[in-house]
């Protein structure tokens, strides 16, 4: 691949009025763009090694969510869901006049990509799922729920870096400088102290550990599906507690012609830089 690209910062606006960005990676040449889809509360920094590997190679466009990054928080926290985070994500799409793209989605970013295929197929041609599919593992939402909405505040990097380890597991062939690189697209610094990079009230629109404990996991085999005439890609962390062996193995049965890879030494969420995931990347982009 070439060398790094240069972005443009995009702003616009969502239907009820929020401020939002993005960025707008250019290409060389004039094939299906990327929209790059992040995970629950993440933002586009989780792109940035996947943009340098490809180098302008591939036009990418990606978002921060509502509530996420340098875009607004919603007044209304139940609007950080999937279907209104996919509606942002058209808003910008149709402001880039970009009629069709290939997804990458990372975890929450992968439901949103199944949702646009149900809603939207005409718009998508391809589809890379990093660490989700149709089963969402208990282990995972509790985890996530362990420290979704509650407020950091870190003197140092190293001090952010040494937290981010405590809750992502299944990284433990990271260097401190990977560590540290990480956290600088994870956490965000404010008035001197390094802190959450998204609206804490994002907690109240995920559900509690009663709910998730109690609840069945949503179905969502039938959004799998409208995937089928796509060209897929799945990317499953060594040592991912979300995406487990099991489904992955239901998502080949159901769709024959999908494309699965192990990415070692990982947890959730692979960086996408890693050699398993560029190669897989690679064969996938050919076909999208």
């Amino acid at each position: 691949m070439g060398a790094p690209a240069s972005h443009r910062d995009i702003h616009f606006t969502s239907a009820d009025g929020l401020a939002l960005y993005g960025r707008d990676y250019p290409a060389q040449s004039d094939a299906t763009p990327l929209l790059c889809l992040s995970g629950l509360t993440r933002n586009v920094r989780d792109f940035e090694p996947l943009a340098q590997w490809l180098g302008g190679q591939r036009r990418l466009i990606t978002m921060d969510y509502r509530g996420r990054g340098r875009s607004a928080y919603a007044p209304d926290p139940s609007t950080y869901r999937p279907d209104v985070e996919l509606a942002d994500a058209l808003r910008l799409l149709d402001e880039l006049a970009v009629d069709q793209v290939s997804v990458v989605g990372t975890s929450r970013g992968g439901i949103i990509a199944m949702i646009m295929a149900a809603q939207y197929p005409q718009r998508l041609k391809g589809v890379l799922l990093n660490d989700v599919g149709p089963v969402i593992e208990k282990a995972s939402l509790l985890r996530i729920r362990s420290y979704l909405g509650k407020a950091l505040s870190f003197a140092t990097w190293d001090e952010a870096a040494d937290a981010l380890k405590k809750n992502h597991p299944g990284f433990e062939t990271l260097s401190a400088t990977e560590w540290l690189a990480y956290a600088r697209r994870v956490y965000i610094e404010k008035g001197g102290r390094i802190t959450n990079d998204y609206d804490l009230r994002l907690a109240e629109a995920f559900p509690t550990d009663e709910q998730i404990q109690q609840a069945e996991s949503p179905d969502l085999w039938p959004l799998f599906d409208t995937l089928l005439t796509l060209p897929v890609t799945v990317l499953r962390a060594e040592h991912s507690d979300l995406l487990s062996d099991a489904t992955v193995a239901q998502m080949k049965r159901r769709h024959p012609l999908l494309a699965a890879h192990t990415i070692k030494d990982r947890g959730h969420v692979p960086f996408l830089d890693e050699p398993d995931a560029q190669a897989a990347i690679k064969a996938w982009l050919k076909v999208v």
